[in-house]
């Protein structure tokens, strides 16, 4: 399987960005789920131009399955430079497979404030859900093979790459 072109699925997620933020009423405000969502989202961000600066999250601690991996020793701090109350979000993750990473992330949100809605961007979207979740703006949607898993590589340049477990 040849791998995407990271660059092209920016490009074209910032258009499909541009005409679902032109539906808003007010500009969003992005925020990146760390490590490979805030590479993507500290593309789109300057791509889209937003005013606000990009907030970024670590889901951690909001993880379901935090106990059976353990703590990871990059856990990062969520930096949300703005209130979220009534702001319109747009969350960017790099690949959403079952769901449980965006679950994780609107339960650290909604602590934060309480926002008007919520768009969700990925870059890879690989339908094996668990959870009913699905990305608004997708940049590529892949079915793997048993075993097979994509991985993003980062932050510059970001590569995306396939992994036999």
């Amino acid at each position: 399987m040849t791998m995407p072109d990271v660059e092209k699925l920016l490009s074209a997620m910032a258009l499909a960005l541009q005409d679902r933020i032109a539906q808003l009423p007010k500009p969003p405000v992005m925020i990146g789920i760390h490590s490979g969502g805030a590479w993507v989202a500290e593309r789109l961000h300057a791509a889209l131009k937003l005013q606000q600066p990009l907030g970024l999250l670590d889901i951690s601690f909001y993880r379901d399955d935090f106990e059976g991996k353990g703590l990871h020793p990059s856990v990062k701090p969520s930096v949300l430079p703005f209130a979220l109350d009534d702001q319109h979000v747009i969350l960017v993750d790099d690949v959403v497979m079952s769901g449980r990473t965006i679950r994780a992330a609107l339960n650290e949100l909604f602590d934060y404030g309480r926002p008007a809605s919520v768009l969700l961007a990925a870059l890879v979207d690989l339908p094996q859900r668990e959870l009913p979740i699905q990305p608004d703006v997708v940049g590529i949607r892949m079915d793997l093979q048993p075993g097979q898993r994509v991985k993003l590589a980062g932050p510059a340049p970001l590569t995306l790459t396939l992994v036999h477990r």
